[in-house]
């Protein structure tokens, strides 16, 4: 059979810090007096996390021929028409997740390990992520890198100390704005932030601070990783660089966000009834932030992409093209080739 644009059905996870803007903001149908902190729009877990009946979790396809297939299935049957000469990820897995993220509250600030730290500990695995700021309450921050001159020894005691606070920075943020977080950084999203995010697939974290809050379940302070997240922070005060380009065309502009070893994202906007061919021969995700589209392909049915939804364009398929049906934003990641 001929590959098609692929929709998944979202995976929502309660969060102590969750809320209800994916509704809100995005038109999600999340459950019912829920504090929804995730919703998992394209995922692909490596080996070893697995769902309750023990199988590899992995994103449930929701249109077309495929509905009701994994994407790990469908990896493994249609590996070059999907994949095209894009990698795996060195578990065999595809080599992003996409999730949305709503902070009613703080997140835990914590960091993620590189790829040495994976490749010394086998149970962890390198995560590496990019946030933009779909919608952001007056106030709003994020916490990202810390101070300078902030040795291990003096973070170690702050940890102990509850002071972790005074010794990462701040980072005011408004809709918008998108910030690359490389595996090492101290990072937390903060309060009434919606995010959309891009990382490799991993969930691999390590906590260093929660603000002191109790677990509702356990009734205690929710765990750290004192000594992980030691051994995986990047103290050399080194932030990365990241420059921004736009192109800007008659009917489409497009602005280079984040480009990393790992993944690329930039921002499209499109005007509302342009009709293209869709020029990839990889794999494309598309986050639609604003607007609806419709996606075709020879031999499948339109495929309709709305605010709040998100697509993989396989890297093979019959005439794909793509319509406006009104003015457009989308998020676009791409990979690097083999």
């Amino acid at each position: 059979m001929s590959l098609y644009p692929l929709k998944f059905r979202p995976r929502f996870v309660e969060k102590i810090w969750g809320g209800r803007k994916l509704e809100s903001v995005l038109g999600k149908s999340i459950p019912a007096g829920k504090m929804i902190g995730e919703s998992w729009e394209l995922y692909d877990f490596p080996p070893g996390i697995i769902d309750k009946s023990g199988d590899w979790v992995s994103a449930e396809i929701a249109n077309g021929p495929l509905a009701g297939r994994s994407l790990h299935s469908v990896i493994k049957e249609f590996s070059g028409d999907l994949m095209g000469n894009v990698a795996l990820s060195p578990a065999g897995q595809f080599p992003v997740l996409i999730k949305f993220l709503d902070a009613r509250e703080d997140l835990s600030v914590q960091v993620h390990p590189d790829q040495a730290y994976a490749d010394r500990h086998p149970e962890a695995f390198l995560k590496t992520e990019a946030w933009y700021v779909v919608q952001s309450d007056p106030g709003s921050r994020i916490y990202k890198g810390i101070m300078p001159g902030v040795t291990r020894e003096k973070f170690r005691a702050a940890i102990a100390e509850s002071k972790v606070e005074e010794l990462i920075k701040a980072i005011p943020v408004k809709e918008g704005h998108c910030h690359f977080l490389p595996s090492g950084t101290v990072h937390a999203l903060g309060a009434g932030i919606l995010a959309a995010e891009v990382q490799t697939p991993s969930d691999t974290t390590f906590r260093v601070y929660d603000f002191d809050r109790i677990d509702a379940t356990t009734g205690k302070p929710r765990g750290l990783h004192v000594e992980q997240a030691l051994e995986c922070i990047d103290f050399s005060g080194i932030e990365p660089k990241q420059t921004r380009s736009h192109v800007a065309g008659y009917f489409t502009t497009v602005t280079r966000l984040v480009s990393s070893e790992y993944f690329k994202v930039e921002k499209v906007r499109f005007t509302e009834g342009v009709e293209e061919r869709v020029p990839y021969d990889q794999p494309v995700v598309w986050m639609m932030l604003e607007g609806t589209a419709e996606l075709r392909a020879d031999g499948a049915e339109a495929v309709t992409l709305k605010c709040g939804e998100t697509v993989l364009l396989p890297a093979v398929m019959n005439n794909a093209r793509i319509k406006t049906m009104s003015d457009c934003v989308w998020l676009e990641i791409t990979f690097p080739t083999k």
